[in-house]
């Protein structure tokens, strides 16, 4: 177990290498310059050069990547003394001869827009996505379940048939589109009703400008991003009650007069939900990237919020630290449920 966990993760680490590397390679080489960007289109000539200079961006893309690659690792060897007295996050050096051997925290550099550490916007952000992920996966697990639960023990009803239309019909529509959807109707139209608002954060302002909590902003984002969840859960919550269903014990259970409710609640409900265990675990990651165009419809702003907005002002820093992080979840969460599997079944081969 410990050569599989072993490999698992040095293959995870290697696939956000290549990942970080073929992300910034697209965004380096499109004809965007970040530093004309920075101080608009009437800036002259030398201030953009200098700029570019500060920036790194006058150097090949080779060199760019390699120096991104030694800020974010964990671990670099340098003997550049300009780079050795203005690292940042060091917690130990080894000297290495004329070289020194850094242990740091990975530096994910300043934004090119308004100078804040990447970090700390990162730090700001992700936590109000992933409350806005978890939150969708509850709805999602829970409606899901149940949609599932009652479209199975009403097989071949028109109760049945709608479900499954309807979850055909909402895991077809993308989740942008659903949110756009939601805005107006429950946001706009229907607003004086619901009390809801087409666009709004986690934290708003007060007339005297004083932050608050606003958590009926999370209630539309979260059924946006929930839907298309909710509706791969009840088709796979559902399948796997009929399958329970069409088995021995539970026709044997039926047989011997147990009662239909005890059955289900027993027999069938329980040992219908490993499959389904299997596709929620593997959502998390998929809402934390699916949240991206959710959040900018709403103006919810989290992690996917701040992504859109960076690769509009083409915010190098802030993308690519966007990008890792995103990279990172799902390589993680996969060797995760990787090694869960393996753990459940040690014959299987992975």
């Amino acid at each position: 177990m410990l050569f599989f966990i072993t490999k698992r993760l040095l293959a995870g680490i290697l696939v956000s290498i290549s990942v970080i590397i073929i992300v910034s390679s697209i965004i380096y080489l499109a004809p965007v310059d970040p530093a004309r960007l920075t101080f608009g289109q009437r800036s002259d000539d030398s201030t953009i050069a200098a700029k570019r200079e500060a920036l790194g961006l006058d150097k090949p893309l080779w060199v760019q990547m390699l120096y991104y690659l030694r800020d974010i690792s964990p671990i670099a060897l340098s003997s550049n003394t300009a780079y050795l007295e203005n690292a940042r996050f060091i917690k130990k050096r080894v000297a290495l001869g004329n070289s020194q051997l850094l242990i740091k925290s990975p530096d994910l550099r300043d934004s090119f827009q308004s100078a804040r550490s990447v970090s700390s916007i990162l730090k700001d952000v992700i936590p109000l996505t992933v409350l806005l992920a978890f939150c969708s996966l509850i709805i999602a697990t829970i409606l899901g379940i149940l949609f599932g639960f009652i479209a199975a023990t009403n097989k071949g009803k028109f109760i049945d048939s709608a479900l499954v239309a309807i979850s055909t019909l909402g895991y077809s529509v993308p989740s942008y589109v659903s949110a756009i959807i939601l805005a107006i109707i429950f946001g706009y139209l229907l607003s004086d009703l619901t009390g809801l608002r087409m666009q709004g954060s986690l934290y708003e302002l007060n007339d005297i400008g004083d932050p608050y909590l606003a958590l009926k902003n999370l209630i539309l984002p979260s059924i946006a991003l929930g839907i298309r969840p909710i509706s791969v859960i009840t088709q796979i919550s559902r399948s796997a009650i009929l399958d329970t269903l069409s088995q021995d014990y539970v026709r044997t259970a039926v047989a011997k007069g147990v009662r239909y409710k005890d059955v289900l609640k027993k027999h069938v409900f329980k040992n219908s939900m490993n499959p389904v265990i299997s596709v929620v675990s593997g959502w998390l990651a998929s809402l934390l990237t699916g949240a991206f165009f959710v959040e900018y419809v709403f103006s919810y702003k989290g992690l996917g919020f701040t992504t859109v907005n960076a690769l509009l002002n083409y915010d190098i820093p802030v993308i690519l630290g966007s990008l890792l992080f995103v990279s990172i979840v799902f390589v993680f969460l996969n060797i995760f449920v990787d090694i869960l599997y393996k753990s459940i079944n040690p014959r299987e081969e992975m």
